[in-house]
């Protein structure tokens, strides 16, 4: 079939049909940037052919050259075929105004963690000066510490991962926005060897449970399976931040964790918690606030 398109497809236009076709037929799953087969397309075609990636009519009906069509085609078999996400074929994925350099060293990034800084956190830091020392576990990429770098100017910052090839990427992205000398990589298992007192401590940490895990479709397979899972119930990584955190945190200090679908399985295992539920675009059910008084006050 693609051999046969490559020889008859010639404008955009075609290939966004064709594409939308064999991603409908494949079944796709969505979840790293894009939510529909048709942006999926649009977005892949217009990147190989290093057009703007939000403007699409203008070009539809523009001829290709055969090399541009044979490129095209080869992503769309990658993703269509080998189900590869979107962001490891062209090698970029966005957060909010900001994108980032990824691979398969890492997870796609797609934390609701970035909509909540700065003026989000205004009730419990209420001028973003306050934040000296901020600290990002579970990095990754490193896009939520350069998020925390914009939103707190005056921040050094502290990025762990215990992944070396996770913050291999991590510092071209940091290298990328000429953060070297705010942004500190740490490679640790979360906490080991952390000592300074941070302002402020967010994390997007592993959080799937094993049911889930043995159930992600084959995109996700694709990621690294030491950022997706966390013990039978998904909160193996949580429970080391929780234990951890209130040593970590300054007077007055705030922690930001992201933990998925787990509401309901982390309130019922710390009930003795006070645990502030922050809107996202997901809703109010992913990411949890406390302050360091919350954890001592509950003994942790």
């Amino acid at each position: 079939m693609y051999t046969q398109a490559a020889s008859t497809l010639l404008t955009i236009r075609d290939l966004l049909r064709f594409a939308i076709s064999r991603f409908n037929e494949a079944e796709l799953s969505y979840g790293h940037g894009s939510s529909n087969a048709h942006d999926e397309a649009a977005y892949l075609i217009l990147s190989t052919l290093k057009l703007p990636i939000d403007t699409l009519d203008p070009y539809l009906d523009a001829r290709l050259l055969p090399g541009e069509v044979e490129a095209v085609l080869d992503i769309i078999a990658r993703r269509a075929v080998e189900r590869v996400p979107a962001a490891y074929l062209t090698h970029e994925a966005w957060q909010g105004e900001f994108n980032f350099y990824v691979d398969e060293r890492v997870l796609v990034p797609r934390s609701f963690i970035y909509e909540l800084m700065g003026e989000p956190l205004e009730p419990w830091i209420e001028h973003p000066e306050l934040v000296h020392r901020a600290l990002d576990l579970c990095t990754g990429s490193g896009c939520l510490a350069i998020q925390l770098a914009h939103h707190y100017p005056d921040a050094q910052v502290d990025a762990v991962d215990i992944s070396l090839d996770a913050l291999e990427v991590a510092s071209i992205n940091i290298e990328n926005y000429g953060l070297q000398e705010r942004i500190q990589l740490i490679h640790s298992d979360m906490t080991e060897g952390l000592e300074e007192p941070y302002d402020l401590i967010i994390s997007n940490p592993p959080y799937v449970d094993q049911e889930s895990v043995d159930e992600l479709p084959e995109e996700y397979l694709h990621e690294p399976e030491l950022a997706l899972g966390s013990g039978r119930d998904g909160l193996d990584a949580t429970r080391v931040i929780l234990a951890e955190a209130s040593r970590l945190l300054n007077p007055k200090g705030v922690l930001l964790v992201e933990i998925g679908h787990n509401r309901d399985v982390l309130e019922a295992a710390y009930p003795q918690l006070p645990f502030v539920w922050l809107e996202t675009s997901g809703g109010d059910g992913f990411v949890f606030l406390l302050t360091r008084e919350d954890l001592i006050e509950a003994g942790l």
